[in-house]
C-alpha cells in the first residue's frame, strides 16, 4: 500500500521507503482526500478535520502550506493532488489506498459469499482484515470529522469480522475465529453480536463452559454499563448453547443478577397448535429487487442486531406490498410457527383498521377461541404478546397508517420477525421501536425494462428497444406504472410501444394513460396520500403546478403560500414524509415529473373563487424570484440595474454569504427562474422584464452567457409589450453585454446604441442610469472593435454623467469600463487609477465581481518596473480570490494575464503551467457558455507551438 490510513497515517515513496510527513495536520490533509479519492475536499472540509469548528484565521494559507508540501513528496508516487473550484482532489489507484483496498476486497467477499462461494469469501475477508495495523487515522488532530471517520471506518471493521466469523461458522471452522473474537469482545464488549458469535464459535469448538462465561460476562456488563438486558441475539445464541449440551449446567450467576431460565419448548411442538398461514396469494413473479429481498433477509435473520420490525416504505406504486409479499412466500420456512397478515389500510378513505380488531383476528389465529378472545383492546394486546413470546412468527403488516396504530400489533418473541409497509415514513418507530427502516426507491432501468419484457409478449419491446426505454422513462421506472402500461398493450394488441409512448409524452394525457379505470391507475393512488397530510400541504402541492422547477425550497414554497418559512417547511415536511416530495440537498425538495402533474390536476379542480388565490400566489412567487436573484446579484454586481421593489411584501432572502454561494443558489434555481421568465413574459410582462434583468451579471458569474442572451431576448420583448423606454434601455444594454460575452461584438455595439437612444428618449434617474449603463458598454465594445479616439469619449461621457447624477453605483459602473478601457487605447496609469477609484467607492465586504474585475485591470496596468515581490503578492491575491468565489472565465482571464506577465518578466519556465490551467478553466467555461471563445483556440494554438 503507497497510502497507509488504517493505523497510523505512512507514505509508501519509491523504494519503499516511508515519506517524512511533518505533523498531525500534514497527515490530515493527505488522509482526507485518499479518503475520497476521486472526489474534491472542500476547504471547509479541510479545516473541520484540522481544527473542528474553530479554524483560525490562517487555516486556508495553512491548507495550502500542507498541499504545496505534500505535492513534493507525492511527486515519487501514482498520486497527484490537483486544485479544483472551492478545494482539492487526489487521484490514483485506489487499490494502493489500504482503506480503499479494505472495502474493495470485503465488497468482492459479499459477492463471493452471496454466489455460495465462502472460501473464497473467507480469504478475501482475511486478506482485508490483515490491512488493519491499529486504530485508524491514529495520529491525526483530535477532532468531531476524525472521531466521525474512525468510527465509520471501526465499523466497517467490524462488520467484516462478522461477516468472516459467520462464514466460518457455517463451514464449520468457527474455532479458528475464537482467538480473533475474543480480542474484539476485549475491546468492545458491548456489541452483543460479536458476543453471540463468540459464544457460537466457542460451542463449535467443544467449549460450552466457555461459551456459557463467556455469555455471563456479555449480560453482567450490559445490566451493569446499559441497565438492559441481551437482546435477541445473544439470547438465541445462548438457547443454541443450552439446547446443543443441556446436561452441562451453565454457571452460577452472580445473586445481584439472576440467571436467565431456559428457553421454553418451541410452541409449534406443543400439542394441538397449529401454524397460522394467513400470508396474501403472490400476484405474479417478483421482478428485480434482489438487493432489497435481501435486505429483508438480514432485517429479519435471527442474529439480527435489534429486534425491532423492518420498515419499508416508498412511493406511490413502487411495490412495496408486492416486495414484502413475495419475500414473505420466499422466506415462510423459516417461520415454522407461521405467517400472519393483515391489511392495516392506511390509505383508505374510510379509515385504518383498528388495532383491536386485527388483534382478534391474530389472537384466532394462534388458537385462542373465540370466547377467550378479550373485548378489551389493551388485554388482547397482553394477550396477543403472551402467545407470541417464545415463538418464531413472521408477522407482515401492510400499509400501516402511522405509529401509533401499530404498537399493539408488535408481537413480544425475539424469534418473531416484522415486516411493515407504509406510505408515510413512520420515523418514530426507528426512534421507539429500534426499527430497521429501507426506503424503496423506482427500479434501477434495466429491472424496470425486464419487468415489462416479463410482462408482454417475447420480443415485443426487442422490436422497438428505443421506445421500450422511453415508456420505462415516461413510467419512471415506477412498478405499478409499468403495469398498467403493459397492461394496456396487452389489451390492445394491434398497438405498438411507440404508440404508448406518444400518449404518454403528452403532459396533458399522461396521468389518464396510466389508468385501467375509475379505481386504478397511479393518480388514485396519489390522491390516496393526500388523506395522511393536512390541508396546508395539500394547498401547497397544489401550488407548486404554478412553480415550474424540478426542485423547490422553503423560501419558495412560502411564497407560494403566502405563510412564513417555517410554515412551509413543515408542509414541505409532510409532503416528503409521505413521499409526494423527495429531499434534495439541504433545505430543498425534489418532485418526480408525475407528482408535477398530479398537482396540476389539484390546482385545476379548485372552484372558481380559488382563481384569485392562485393569481395571487403566481405573483408572490414572481416577486419573490425577483427579490432573491437582486440579493444574489448584488454579491457580484452590487450597482446592478434596481428595476424598483417588487409589488408584494417580500419573503425571507435566500442565505447567502458570498460570490460563491450566491452562484451555488442561483444554479440551483435556474431551471426555474428562466422557465418563470418565458411563461411571465406572456401573461404577466412587466414581472417578466424585471426578472429577466436581474439574472444578467449571475448569468454572467455562472458562465452562462447563451442562457443569458436567450434571458435577455425574453426580457427586451417583454419590456417592449410593457411600453416602458427606461425598461427597453436596460434590457438593450442587457443583451449588449450578453453579445459582446459571446464575442459578437458588433452586434453588441447595435444593442448599446439601441439602449443609449431609448434611455435619451425618457428623463428621469431611472433613464439616467440607464444611460450611463449603454454608454459604457458601447465604449466597451467600441474599444474592442478597434476605434480607441471614440471608445475614450463614449467611456468619459458615461463617468461625467455618472457623476452628474450623484448615483455611487453607477459611478463605480462607469469607472470599471473605464479602467477597462483605458487599458485597451495604451493608458495603462489612467487605468489603474479609475480601477482603483471604482474599489474604493465600495464597501470591503463583500468581495464582489466588480471588485475582482478591479484588482485584474489593476494588475494589468502595473509598470515593468514595479518590484517583483509587490507585482506577484497583487496577481496572487487576485488568483486566491477568483479561486475562492468560483468564477470561471475571471479565473480564466485571469491566469492567462499572469502568463503573459510572466513572459513579460522572463520568467518562461513558469509560463506553460498558468496557461495550461487558463486552457482547462477556458474549455469548462465554453462548455457552459454554449460558445467556443477565440481565447480558448488561441490558448490551444499557442500551446501546441510550445509542444517539444
Amino acid at each position: 500500500m503507497r497510502i497507509r490510513l488504517l493505523g497510523p497515517v505512512e507514505l509508501e515513496v519509491a523504494g519503499g521507503g516511508l515519506a517524512t510527513l511533518a505533523g498531525a495536520q500534514r497527515r490530515a490533509v493527505l488522509a482526507l482526500p485518499a479518503l475520497r479519492l476521486g472526489r474534491v475536499v472542500t476547504m471547509d472540509q479541510f479545516c473541520e478535520l484540522l481544527w473542528g469548528e474553530r479554524s483560525p484565521a490562517s487555516a486556508r494559507a495553512a491548507v495550502q502550506g500542507h498541499v504545496a508540501a505534500l505535492r513534493k513528496v507525492l511527486a515519487d508516487t501514482p498520486f497527484e493532488l490537483h486544485t479544483r473550484a472551492g478545494g482539492y482532489l487526489l487521484s490514483g489507484p485506489a487499490e494502493e489506498v489500504d482503506a480503499l483496498r479494505f472495502t474493495a476486497l470485503a465488497e468482492r467477499a459479499g459477492e463471493r459469499a452471496d454466489r455460495g462461494d465462502g472460501a473464497g469469501a473467507i480469504a478475501l475477508l482475511e486478506e482485508a482484515l490483515q490491512l488493519w495495523r491499529g486504530e485508524a487515522l491514529a495520529d491525526l488532530p483530535d477532532t468531531p470529522l476524525r472521531a466521525a471517520t474512525v468510527e465509520h471506518l471501526k465499523q466497517s471493521s467490524t462488520a467484516a469480522l462478522l461477516r468472516w466469523a459467520g462464514l466460518r461458522l457455517r463451514q464449520g471452522t468457527g474455532a479458528a475465529a475464537v482467538a480473533v473474537l475474543e480480542q474484539s469482545v476485549r475491546r468492545d464488549g458491548l456489541r452483543e453480536e460479536l458476543v453471540a458469535l463468540l459464544v457460537r464459535c466457542l460451542q463449535q469448538a467443544g467449549r460450552t463452559a466457555d461459551a456459557l462465561n463467556a455469555y455471563h460476562r456479555a449480560r453482567l456488563r450490559l445490566d451493569r454499563e446499559l441497565g438492559i438486558r441481551p437482546g435477541p441475539a445473544l439470547r438465541a445464541a445462548f438457547a443454541e448453547v443450552l439446547a446443543d449440551d443441556r446436561p452441562e449446567a451453565p454457571p452460577a450467576a452472580p445473586a445481584a443478577v439472576p440467571a436467565e431460565a431456559p428457553a421454553a419448548a418451541p410452541p409449534a411442538a406443543r400439542s394441538g397448535y397449529q401454524a397460522p398461514q394467513q400470508l396474501p396469494r403472490q400476484r405474479g413473479e417478483l421482478i428485480g429487487r434482489t438487493a432489497e429481498a435481501q435486505w429483508l433477509d438480514r432485517a429479519c435473520a435471527p442474529d439480527r442486531a435489534s429486534d425491532g420490525p423492518a420498515l419499508v416504505v416508498g412511493p406511490a406504486g413502487i411495490g412495496k406490498s408486492a416486495l414484502v409479499t413475495a419475500w414473505a412466500h420466499r422466506a415462510a420456512e423459516r417461520f415454522p410457527d407461521g405467517r400472519l397478515y393483515a391489511d392495516l389500510r392506511g390509505l383508505d378513505p374510510a379509515g385504518p383498521a383498528e388495532p383491536g380488531a386485527v388483534l382478534g383476528r391474530f389472537l384466532r389465529a394462534l388458537g385462542v377461541p373465540d370466547d377467550a378472545v378479550p373485548t378489551d383492546p389493551a388485554d388482547r394486546a397482553a394477550l396477543y404478546r403472551e402467545h407470541t413470546r417464545g415463538r418464531r412468527l413472521l408477522v407482515v403488516l401492510d400499509d400501516a397508517a402511522d405509529a401509533d396504530q401499530l404498537t399493539d400489533l408488535l408481537p413480544d418473541g425475539p424469534g418473531c420477525a416484522v415486516v411493515i409497509t407504509a406510505r408515510g415514513s413512520l420515523e418514530k418507530l426507528v426512534a421507539t421501536e429500534d426499527a430497521a427502516l429501507l426506503r424503496l426507491t423506482a427500479l434501477p432501468e434495466a429491472d424496470a425494462l425486464g419487468l415489462l419484457e416479463h410482462l408482454l409478449t417475447p420480443g415485443r419491446l426487442r422490436a422497438e428497444p428505443e421506445a421500450g426505454a422511453e415508456l420505462v422513462r415516461l413510467c419512471e421506472q415506477l412498478p405499478l406504472a409499468l403495469r398498467i402500461a403493459a397492461a394496456r398493450l396487452t389489451a390492445h394488441p394491434s398497438w405498438t410501444p411507440t404508440d404508448l409512448v406518444a400518449e404518454l409524452a403528452d403532459e396533458r394525457t399522461r396521468l389518464a394513460a396510466l389508468e385501467l379505470d375509475a379505481h386504478t391507475g397511479l393518480r388514485q393512488q396519489l390522491r390516496l396520500s393526500l388523506h395522511q397530510v393536512s390541508a396546508q400541504a395539500v394547498e401547497l402541492l397544489a401550488l407548486l403546478a404554478l412553480h415550474p422547477g424540478r426542485e423547490v425550497d422553503g423560501q419558495a414554497a412560502a411564497a407560494l403560500l403566502g405563510t412564513d418559512t417555517a410554515t412551509a417547511h413543515r408542509a414541505l415536511g409532510e409532503l416528503a414524509s409521505h413521499h409526494l416530495l423527495t429531499g434534495a440537498a439541504r433545505g430543498r425538495y425534489h418532485r418526480s415529473d408525475l407528482v408535477r402533474l398530479f398537482s396540476a390536476d389539484l390546482l385545476a379542480e379548485q372552484s372558481a373563487p380559488s382563481e384569485q388565490r392562485r393569481e395571487h400566489a403566481l405573483l408572490r412567487l414572481l416577486d419573490h424570484y425577483r427579490g432573491a436573484l437582486q440579493h444574489c446579484g448584488s454579491y457580484l454586481d452590487p450597482g446592478q440595474e434596481d428595476p424598483g421593489a417588487p409589488a408584494l411584501p417580500p419573503q425571507p432572502l435566500p442565505p447567502v454569504v458570498d460570490i460563491r454561494t450566491a452562484l451555488d443558489w442561483f444554479r440551483a434555481e435556474e431551471p426555474a427562474v428562466r422557465m418563470l421568465i418565458d411563461r411571465a413574459a406572456v401573461s404577466h410582462p412587466d414581472r417578466a422584464w424585471r426578472l429577466a434583468l436581474t439574472t444578467g451579471s449571475l448569468y454572467y458569474g455562472a458562465s452562462r452567457f447563451t442562457d443569458w442572451l436567450a434571458r435577455a431576448d425574453v426580457g427586451l420583448a417583454a419590456a417592449e409589450r410593457c411600453a416602458d423606454p427606461v425598461a427597453v434601455a436596460f434590457l438593450h444594454n442587457c443583451r449588449a453585454q450578453a453579445l459582446v460575452a459571446l464575442e459578437r461584438r458588433h452586434e453588441s455595439a447595435e444593442a448599446a446604441r439601441k439602449g443609449v437612444a431609448a434611455a435619451e428618449s425618457a428623463e428621469g434617474p431611472a433613464a439616467d442610469s440607464a444611460r450611463v449603463r449603454s454608454l459604457a458598454t458601447l465604449g466597451l465594445v467600441t474599444a474592442m472593435l478597434g476605434d480607441p479616439t471614440e471608445a475614450r469619449r463614449l467611456a468619459a461621457e458615461a463617468t461625467a454623467l455618472a457623476v452628474e447624477s450623484g448615483n455611487r453605483e453607477r459611478l463605480v459602473d462607469a469607472l470599471v469600463h473605464q479602467g477597462w478601457v483605458s487599458l485597451a487605447t495604451g493608458d495603462p496609469a489612467g487605468a489603474e487609477r479609475r480601477s482603483r477609484e471604482a474599489r474604493e467607492l465600495l464597501p470591503p465586504r463583500p468581495v464582489t465581481q466588480v471588485h475582482l474585475w478591479s484588482l485584474l485591470t489593476e494588475a494589468q496596468a502595473l509598470p515593468p518596473t514595479v518590484r517583483e515581490e509587490t507585482a506577484d503578492l497583487a496577481w496572487h491575491r487576485l488568483l486566491a480570490a477568483c479561486e475562492e468565489a468560483g468564477l470561471l472565465y475571471l479565473h480564466a482571464v485571469a491566469e492567462q494575464s499572469y502568463a503573459a506577465h510572466l513572459v513579460a518578466r522572463g520568467r518562461a519556465p513558469e509560463v506553460r503551467a498558468r496557461l495550461a490551467s487558463a486552457l482547462e478553466r477556458f474549455r469548462r467555461h465554453d462548455r457552459l457558455a454554449g460558445h467556443r471563445s477565440e481565447l480558448t483556440a488561441g490558448l490551444e494554438s499557442s500551446l501546441s507551438l510550445r509542444t517539444p
